[in-house]
């Protein structure tokens, strides 16, 4: 049996997604800027994808911006904000736990004269909206926050922070990384005060190398990439059609039923807790509760380094990250799980379970029979 439990990496893609992007790689490839009738149907295309991401956030369909995903997004949002803005300003505040993708943008920031203020996480994972509010200046242009943390699936109190943000200085923006958590949670940029918000298209089985970003209209931000003009002017390049409208159909798909959906991953994840607690020696990181993302779980085997579990368990076809699979190559270690305090012999003995709405029941404990099996004999024999 083959137990995918790593679906914060990457999703497999929705076979509607994907039959509609052979057609577009085949048939309707035209170029969304040609005037001719290939064109137009292109066109066509990317307006109904933002339609439909549009209609999920209730947002305008004007306000919705491809790119070639999160990092992408997440860049333009922070640097060209930042660089738009720079005149009212040079205060900027993000997280201590924030994804790559957001800390690097960050420190280019700090390296060309902003000021960063990291706000600090209690062991849970989550800010304090006190720490923001005595955080913000009458200089600060920019606060940065990822709604839902990659590695062990806590929620950040973005509600409250959009209130404190523009009730202690209005025109401080607000930018949500909701990388991990849309399709997952219910977002609604308006009523989070959310000025720019950041999506990947393969993390909800839509296709890699998609994504887009949301920015309120009137906000002012500089373009990052330049060259045709496209998406006017705020992201130039020829739109990849196939993976935006992949990224439509996913963004639809996800939403449909979503409460249902949303349950089945809260299932399976306390399911998986409860019976992973029960092996001497294992640990959960983070909220156990619904307070906590439905689709992720990290866990910490005492005595066995992550590398160690996740290539045992990968030899039974159970699929899993070592922390952020973005940098499970890498021998660093986590930002995420030094903050919130995870003592010093766990940080290197750290795994990261996901699950997607096509996670089964039967996959989680299969991965818990194996991990049942295998851990005692990896705690007997493997040492620090």
């Amino acid at each position: 049996m083959e137990a995918y439990l790593d679906n914060s990496a990457t999703t497999k893609c929705n076979p509607k997604a994907t039959e509609l992007m052979v057609e577009l790689l085949t048939k309707d490839y035209g170029n969304p800027s040609s005037l001719h009738r290939k064109g137009v149907a292109a066109e066509n295309y990317v307006n109904d994808a933002k339609k439909k991401i549009a209609k999920t956030l209730k947002v305008q369909e004007k306000e919705i911006y491809f790119t070639s995903g999160g990092t992408e997004s997440n860049n333009l949002a922070i640097i060209g904000y930042a660089q738009a803005n720079c005149r009212a300003g040079k205060h900027v505040i993000t997280s201590s736990i924030e994804h790559a993708s957001v800390a690097n943008p960050f420190g280019w920031l700090a390296d060309h004269g902003y000021e960063v203020t990291y706000l600090p996480v209690n062991e849970f994972g989550e800010i304090s909206v006190e720490d923001l509010r005595n955080a913000i200046r009458p200089d600060t242009i920019l606060v940065s926050l990822m709604q839902v943390n990659n590695e062990i699936g806590a929620i950040e109190p973005i509600g409250e922070a959009g209130k404190v943000i523009k009730a202690v200085n209005p025109n401080t923006a607000f930018h949500v990384d909701a990388i991990q958590s849309y399709g997952k949670l219910l977002i609604s940029p308006k009523k989070m005060n959310v000025d720019l918000l950041s999506v990947s298209g393969h993390k909800i089985h839509g296709p890699k190398g998609s994504g887009f970003l949301y920015i309120k209209d009137k906000t002012k931000i500089k373009p990052i990439l330049f060259g045709g003009g496209q998406q006017k002017g705020m992201r130039s390049g020829t739109e990849n059609v196939p993976a935006i409208a992949g990224l439509g159909v996913a963004a639809e798909e996800i939403y449909t039923d979503f409460e249902k959906k949303q349950e089945h991953l809260y299932e399976l994840r306390g399911h998986f807790i409860e019976e992973v607690l029960k092996i001497d020696g294992v640990s959960v990181n983070g909220r156990q509760d619904k307070n906590a993302a439905p689709h992720i779980v990290s866990v910490s085997v005492e005595g066995v380094r992550a590398e160690v579990m996740l290539h045992t368990l990968e030899d039974r076809q159970i699929y899993v990250s070592a922390g952020s699979a973005c940098s499970s190559n890498k021998p660093s270690v986590s930002r995420t799980l030094k903050a919130i305090g995870l003592k010093e012999n766990l940080l290197d003995a750290t795994v990261r379970f996901s699950f997607s709405v096509e996670t089964t029941m039967e996959e989680v404990d299969y991965a818990l029979s194996v991990m049942k099996e295998v851990i005692p004999k990896l705690q007997k024999y493997t040492r620090y």
